[in-house]
């Protein structure tokens, strides 16, 4: 099944070192590997037959390589954020102009303040949008989400976060009806019509897998899940290195925009 055609993905920039971290303890980011597994995994979605609109880097934004959270791109319509971060707020100003080019005037929407969303904490199942209620987003954002959504007869459930940085941190769709889903969600009666499964609590992390075209995409170095992916045996599975972006809260959802 392909579903996604192009991404839009943003070069790291060297201002990556001082991005937003809530894991000082695995060390600062190497602004060199960074680039080069930044590279590798757009390479890993040009060989699956996406086109890639890559954005320079922008140096006044150190985490603008997580491109996700500034935009919310589907089918019949794109959604401008407001990221909850002070740092990264500005970002969506720009992100708005390159989405522009891939979506008529009228399809352009914008959370406004006091809504703040971050497209990190939405995941989408056809159409239906599961959006974390977190620190990055608050109820007045999904509300406006609610609202633009109504439009396009989309449908919008919110899911309150206690865990975890954003929602897709601790749960990503793998088409199927297939979860990939960690134990502060797991018994969360929202996923009960979804054929879960639990990603071992000392590998966390590779809860945020990405499913593009028939393809599952996990971070290199989480042995357990990966070989709960390939017992469903529905997929390729490729691994991709994130050691740098982990330190930021990063995982593979962030760093591209896939429509």
């Amino acid at each position: 099944m392909k579903k996604f055609k192009k991404i839009i993905a943003r070069e790291p920039s060297k201002s990556i070192i001082n991005g937003i971290t809530s894991s000082p303890d695995l060390g600062s980011v190497n602004y060199q590997l960074a680039s080069q597994q930044h590279k590798d995994y757009i390479n890993i979605l040009k060989n699956l037959g996406l086109e890639t609109y890559l954005i320079p880097k922008d140096e006044k934004f150190p985490d603008s390589v997580f491109v996700e959270d500034a935009a919310l791109l589907t089918a019949k319509c794109a959604v401008i954020t407001n990221p909850g971060a002070i740092a990264r707020n500005g970002e969506k100003t720009e992100m708005a102009a390159h989405v522009a080019q891939f979506y008529k005037p009228n399809k352009m929407h914008y959370i406004q303040a006091p809504g703040t969303l971050d497209a990190g904490d939405v995941m989408m199942v056809n159409d239906t949008f599961y959006v974390g209620l977190t620190e990055r987003t608050n109820q007045e954002g999904i509300n406006q989400l609610t609202e633009i959504f109504k439009l396009y007869d989309y449908q919008v459930i919110a899911v309150p976060v206690k865990e975890g940085l954003h929602l897709k941190s601790s749960v990503s769709y793998l088409e199927y009806n297939n979860l990939l889903i960690t134990s502060d969600l797991i018994d969360n009666p929202i996923f009960d019509n979804f054929n879960k499964i639990p990603v071992p609590d000392d590998e966390k992390y590779c809860a945020n897998s990405i499913w593009v075209n028939d393809t599952i995409i996990v971070p290199k170095g989480y042995p357990k899940t990966l070989a709960l992916i390939k017992k469903l045996n529905e997929y390729q599975i490729i691994m991709a290195d994130t050691s740098e972006i982990a330190k930021l809260d990063g995982g593979l959802s962030c760093t591209s925009l896939r429509f």
